[in-house]
Order: C-alpha cells, then structure tokens, then sequence
C-alpha cells in the first residue's frame, strides 16, 4: 500500500497543533522561533539564509540534501503550503464539508498511472487594465498585441512583475537540453500550475528535478545577486521556480492535475 507524506510549509510557530491534526509534517520557515516539533531549512546541508529569496525552495533543497535518501520508494511525497491545501477529491461538491475533511489525506485511485501531481493552473489571461497600466506599460510596448487578452503569456506576466527582460536572461543559462523548450512554453502558454506545489511517488524524479532547478538557480545568482528590491524581484528565484516546475515535470513525467484550495490556516478551526 502507497502512503502519504504531506509536508506542510509554514511561518508561524502557532499553527503546529492545526498541521499535527491534518496528520501532515510540520516545516517551519524564515524568522519565527519554532519548536523542536517543526523541521527546519538550517541545519545539516542547507541554504537557509537565501529564504528571503528563494521562498520554499530552501526546504527543498534541505529535503534533497538530507531527507530525500531516506523517503520509502513506497511513499507519495507532498508539498502544501499553511495558505494552500489539496483537496481529497478532484471534483469536490460536498461544500458542507469542514476544512479538514476536505483537505488530501489518502492517495486516490484516479493517481495510480501517474508519477506526478500538479495543482490546477492558474490564467493570466484576465489581468485587471490598471494592472496593466501600472506595471505593464514597458512589457506592452514590447509586446503590442498583448492588448487582447488572447495573446498574453507567462512571459508577459513575468515581465509586468517581475521585471522586463528577467525572464530571458534566466533562460539563456538554463541547460540545453530545457532551454528553448522553456522558452516556448513561457512564451506560448497563458497558464501555469500555481504554487509552487507537486506530489510525487518517484524519488529518482524528483532527484533529478532538484538536480535541474538548483543548477539553474545557482546559474541565475551569478546575474541578479542579493541585492534586490521590492516583492517582485526579492522572490525572484522563487518565481522563476514556479514556472519551471510545471514545465519539467510535464515534459519528463506523467502528471495529473488535482484542485488547490486556498485557505488560511491560521483561520480554520480543526478538531
């Protein structure tokens, strides 16, 4: 039998009761004091004093480095987030339920042909005109016909907040073998699956995932530095991870998409 390991992300030391409850693994990230319940980003091999850059990937390369080796090949390995949750069901139309009852705590029939799930996409196609116009100006001159919302792309959306440019310059030190593939699809797709967030049942894969992201990260340092402003480009490294990822694990795996919830955690009431 295929068990579930859910580790939820969080940055408060508050919420561990509510994410021992779901039965998930606590991850405690950035500045708060966390007990010794929570796993931690800073200890063993680690990066953690890029968090403020690279969002959730610090625990992700911390669980590369010291967790990933000892995971069973028998376990389903997931990510969530103390504002971002799976649902149990990939269509879920019981609304009387209460949050953790709806919330993923076994793994579902439906997943056993796939190596690999995906949160349901998000669309940039419907970003408001004073949006537009207050971040967008630059990137809509270099791209005129993203005035109809059916030629807008990732790479529109990126340039408009994280700024213009920034997202080619990344691609252009990726590796070959992704390069121009990742290029079409930003400049082709209005779409990507939202948050930063996978399960995955084969610790190969995901071994080579990391392996992929933190080279290209590591490529991608060497332009932009530390020494950087704003919410839009101070995460920046966070961001570029979140379009990559739905891009490798579809062009190297099976994957199936899966509804994300957003709720608040420190909102719900779990019993």
């Amino acid at each position: 039998m295929q068990n579930l390991k859910m580790f939820c992300v969080c940055i408060h030391n508050e919420l561990l009761p509510k994410v021992k409850k779901l039965n998930y693994i606590p991850v405690g990230l950035g500045d708060d004091k966390f007990d010794d319940e929570w796993i931690t980003d800073n200890i063993g091999q680690n990066i953690s004093k890029k968090n403020k850059f690279y969002g959730e990937y610090t625990f992700h390369y911390w669980f590369w480095k010291n967790k990933l080796n000892n995971i069973s090949e028998n376990d389903w390995i997931g990510f969530c987030a103390y504002r971002r949750f799976w649902l149990n069901e990939k269509k879920n139309n019981k609304q009387n339920l209460n949050f953790q009852d709806k919330v993923l705590k076994k793994i579902p029939e439906l997943w056993e042909d796939y190596q690999v799930i995906l949160g349901d996409k998000i669309s940039i196609n419907d970003i408001k005109w004073i949006k537009i116009l207050k971040y967008g100006k630059i990137s809509l001159l270099k791209n005129p016909k993203a005035i109809l919302k059916r030629n807008r792309s990732i790479k529109f959306q990126f340039d408009m907040f994280h700024g213009n440019g920034v997202l080619d310059k990344a691609i252009n030190v990726l590796n070959e073998n992704d390069r121009e593939d990742f290029r079409k699809f930003v400049n082709t797709n209005s779409s990507y699956n939202q948050g930063n967030m996978f399960i995955c049942k084969s610790k190969k894969l995901m071994r080579k995932y990391y392996e992929t992201i933190f080279s290209w990260l590591d490529e991608c340092e060497k332009i932009f530095g530390f020494d950087l402003n704003g919410y839009g480009k101070i995460r920046i490294y966070g961001f570029l991870a979140e379009r990559f990822l739905p891009f490798w694990f579809n062009k190297y795996s099976k994957c199936l998409e899966w509804p994300v919830v957003f709720n608040d955690l420190r909102k719900e009431k779990i019993n």
